[in-house]
């Protein structure tokens, strides 16, 4: 009975040293969503870590694409930061050649900058963008699957 008290007793101490459960924690490494396939061709996740947080004015997005998959051309009303977590990229800008982005690297997109980014022909990628709220990505032009094809092509010995 006594060791019964004794361990009720510290048990219920240690209940009051416990997290507080009010805090709104939430993981980036869940999956998301399933992305509409709208601007992009191929398989793509979103989840919105930070989305229209006013007091700290960016949003933070996780995108998952499956390899083979890419962007339709767009620009953002503010900077754009891509940090590659998973897997690799192609990133290009309007006017300049594209490159490969792999695990680790960051890149910053200035705004009012046309791009596009995906996934590479046989890698998954996996990458957070860190972008400013208010207006949303405008949309320029369709990323045929034929260019990307292309670009492909000229990274298929790297």
């Amino acid at each position: 009975m006594k060791i019964s008290i004794i361990a009720l007793f510290i048990l219920s101490s240690l209940t009051g040293c416990a997290q507080d459960s009010e805090y709104n924690v939430s993981s980036y490494q869940t999956a998301g969503a399933k992305a509409p396939n709208t601007h992009y061709i191929g398989e793509a996740w979103l989840n919105a870590i930070i989305h229209d947080d006013t007091e700290l004015g960016y949003n933070i997005t996780k995108a998952t694409f499956k390899a083979n998959s890419t962007l339709d051309w767009h620009t953002h009303s503010t900077a754009q930061v891509l940090i590659i977590v998973d897997g690799e990229a192609y990133y290009q800008e309007r006017g300049k050649e594209p490159v490969v982005l792999k695990e680790g690297d960051v890149i910053k997109c200035e705004k009012d900058t046309e791009h596009w980014h995906s996934s590479t022909k046989h890698s998954d990628v996996t990458y957070l963008a860190l972008y400013g709220g208010g207006a949303p990505t405008s949309w320029t032009e369709v990323l045929t699957q034929e260019y990307y094809d292309s670009i492909a092509k000229t990274f298929q010995h790297d």
